[in-house]
């Protein structure tokens, strides 16, 4: 099944001249990772692989040309606008909603999401994480000025939350469902009753307008490895295990409450990412409004 899979994923037709493309991914997340994992080729074009550890590291790169497409959450892309960057919105993944979260340690004085004001909340500046938390905080009445904010890497955060260098942390799966293996923590939201902020494929402007057949034929191979991911979680547990060297148990409870998939972006998903580019200009996150609609690219799936 895996190898039909595969053959599916390289019957692609022949795009242009040859030319190398430059995709980012990260190892630990998304559709993209797979697809380099199993070799993904367009007859014609030469893939480069370029690892990062986060979605603002990743569009760093897109703004200076070191890639040309790359997959990131919702909130990289509002920074990386408000930052001048000349980025497209080619395409759309499902919203998270269990696979990323805000939690303390299981013995924390801390029970609610207004407790803490005044405490050290660690995250990674500019990625999903930091809507997830500035979405709980506005809820429960308080501004991203009362508490204090430490912005770290998964891995740094990791260690200040072992060695209670932090009160909170907020990240996505695997290492959210990694700690709840390991520290039995105390979760005080995910994004359940939150609004939405979907995942994104972007592509900078010079790409998406030379090569709209590349983008949409890349999109294509995405939403066919989603499909595919979807109907056979076993294969993709067993694949990222191998991938990241996450215990397998950890990785089946990152698949169980993951959903994958690529759609084009609509006016309803645009509504979505204008709330979370419009949370962070209120709270003063963004130096500037930024406008979501006016980078949207049109993809029509076949």
């Amino acid at each position: 099944m895996m190898k039909k899979w595969i053959c599916l994923l390289l019957a692609v037709p022949l795009l242009s001249s040859a030319a190398e493309i430059k995709i980012g991914f990260q190892k630990s997340a998304g559709l993209l990772s797979m697809m380099k994992t199993q070799g993904l080729s367009l007859p014609g074009h030469q893939i480069k692989w370029i690892e990062f550890p986060a979605g603002p590291q990743m569009l760093e790169a897109l703004n200076a040309g070191s890639i040309d497409f790359g997959s990131t959450g919702a909130p990289p892309p509002v920074f990386a606008q408000a930052g001048g960057v000349d980025l497209l919105y080619v395409g759309a993944e499902p919203a998270p909603i269990s696979s990323e979260a805000l939690f303390v340690p299981k013995d924390s004085p801390i029970r609610t999401v207004a407790d803490l004001k005044g405490k050290r909340v660690a995250f990674q500046k500019g990625s999903g994480s930091h809507f997830l938390l500035a979405s709980a905080l506005q809820k429960a009445g308080l501004k991203f000025s009362d508490i204090t904010p430490v912005y770290l890497s998964p891995s740094d955060a990791r260690a200040a939350f072992v060695g209670g260098g932090i009160d909170a942390w907020v990240v996505w799966d695997p290492y959210f469902a990694s700690a709840q293996k390991a520290y039995q923590v105390r979760v005080l939201s995910d994004y359940t009753a939150l609004p939405q902020a979907n995942g994104f494929y972007l592509a900078s402007r010079k790409f998406a307008e030379q090569s709209p057949q590349l983008v949409s034929a890349l999109l294509e191979q995405v939403k066919l490895t989603g499909k595919w991911a979807s109907e056979h979680q076993k294969e993709v547990s067993t694949l990222l295990t191998q991938q990241t060297g996450v215990p397998a148990d950890i990785v089946a409870t990152w698949m169980q409450r993951t959903r994958y998939g690529a759609t084009p972006v609509t006016p309803d998903i645009v509504a979505n990412q204008q709330r979370v580019a419009d949370l962070f200009y209120q709270q003063k996150l963004i130096p500037k409004a930024v406008n979501i609609a006016s980078r949207v690219w049109t993809w029509q799936p076949k």
